[in-house]
């Protein structure tokens, strides 16, 4: 039992990442990071374009994803400033910023875990010194799956040809 408190806790330290969340201005719909758009939304704005642009805590967001996360930020933040705020917007208006706030926090999430950094200790074979080796969840699965395909590759090509 007191390994699983210290694990739960480090997992969910690892798992946070900066979310935009959108609140129509009546209680709190129970989301860890909450944007209220009336006072921070240019600073939560600003969090996310540093975390975008350090280059560790979203290294995997492709170059496409950047450009949809800066584009919804955009378009979320006229429309705000053309209505002076989240509670002057008309319903279709008040559907878009929702959908454009989804949009970020899936592409942000999914970035945020594919950079989480996972270290491994490992003994090479025919040594007793152990090596440490750290790569992101998207390399390692990138590895895997090139690992995967060259297996593939060799029994396509040693497999017998049938008639």
């Amino acid at each position: 039992m007191r390994f699983s408190i210290p694990a739960l806790l480090v997992c969910s330290l690892a798992m946070s990442t900066a979310y935009a969340n959108i609140q129509s201005g009546s209680a709190a719909s129970g989301a860890d990071s909450i944007l209220d758009l009336h006072q921070s939304f240019i600073e939560q704005r600003q969090a996310i374009e540093r975390d975008l642009a350090d280059g560790e805590t979203y290294s995997e967001i492709s170059s496409d994803d950047r450009k949809k996360v800066k584009t919804a930020l955009d378009r979320i933040s006229s429309s705000l400033a053309v209505a002076g705020g989240l509670t002057t917007l008309d319903e279709a208006k008040k559907a878009e910023l929702f959908n454009d706030q989804e949009l970020v926090n899936a592409i942000l999430t999914q970035a945020g875990e594919d950079s989480r950094l996972v270290c491994t200790r490992e003994k090479k074979v025919g040594s007793h010194r152990t090596t440490t080796n750290c790569m992101t969840v998207a390399e390692r699965r990138r590895a895997r799956e090139q690992s995967q395909d060259a297996v593939r590759q060799n029994i396509g090509l040693k497999a017998p040809v049938q008639n």
